[in-house]
């Protein structure tokens, strides 16, 4: 066992401090790039195990992408649309953001997908967006015993429409639904059946997808409207450090009388 000793502040604390990318706008941003059209550089990269899958996932699909984690920078070779791949298996580990999100953007592929995680993941729902990825014209369909993973999807594009969608057990959801609502046939209107869960992450995707080219017609948290044809744009993307490991540090100053500073992060930041 190792052992860390901690000697408290014997005064106020001034120090700058560089904390990683928000998981979050990282995976949002990496599936937005690969659905634009044109090369995304992403900097600010946070390289975990949900990116991990993540990135793996989409080089199974066909996506180009260009790590350099030294520079904690990806460059992603979008596509314009759905994955190019006809088949693939994709594996995402514990990523409850990359099991949702890579399922949305299978229903735009032409083919066959699975979609599969360690054990803990297959127990994490999915019920509720293959539901609703179904209504809206895809069709997959649980091979696991709670619903969830493993994944079958036959693809042939989302025709769009209207339906319903739980939103208390997870607003992951309703994110991935949005994000690759404009490259359905038709208009994608998504109307809550149960209290949306965690809105501010609903606002981040949407300020991100108008960012990337897309905008969404909310109704506040209760109905929200994505016009088809809409397409996005690649970009190089700045993203955010994690505001939630920097409130460490800001806590810190407060609690000491001191000073933090943390680069990135300012009152107009998505987070």
């Amino acid at each position: 066992m190792n052992t860390v000793a901690i000697t408290p502040a014997r005064g106020p604390i001034e120090a700058v401090v560089r904390v990683p990318g928000s998981k979050s706008i990282t995976n949002r941003a990496l599936l937005l790039a690969a659905l634009a059209e044109g090369i995304s550089t992403l900097s600010g990269v946070l390289f975990s195990d949900d990116s991990h899958w993540f990135l793996d996932g989409l080089q199974r699909l066909g996506i180009a992408v260009e790590i350099d984690q030294p520079r904690e920078q990806v460059r992603v070779h979008g596509v314009a649309g759905g994955p190019p791949a006809a088949e693939a298996e994709l594996w995402v580990e514990l990523a409850g953001t990359a099991a949702r999100f890579l399922l949305a953007y299978a229903a735009l592929g032409q083919g066959h997908y699975t979609i599969d995680g360690n054990a803990r993941m297959r127990q994490r729902p999915m019920a509720d967006l293959l539901e609703t990825l179904n209504t809206l014209g895809a069709y997959c369909h649980s091979l696991g015993t709670h619903g969830g993973l493993p994944v079958r999807m036959e693809a042939s594009g989302l025709r769009g429409g209207a339906a319903g969608l739980a939103g208390d057990k997870t607003s992951q959801f309703l994110s991935a639904l949005l994000m690759v609502a404009p490259y359905a046939d038709h208009d994608v209107e998504l109307t809550m059946t149960t209290p949306l869960a965690a809105t501010p992450y609903i606002d981040i995707t949407t300020s991100m997808m108008a960012a990337f080219g897309a905008h969404v017609i909310c109704d506040g948290y209760e109905r929200f409207r994505v016009p088809a044809g809409q397409r996005y744009q690649a970009r190089d993307y700045q993203i955010e450090p994690d505001a939630s490991n920097a409130s460490y540090f800001f806590a810190a100053a407060a609690a000491t009388g001191g000073r933090v500073r943390v680069g990135g992060l300012a009152r107009a930041a998505l987070q």
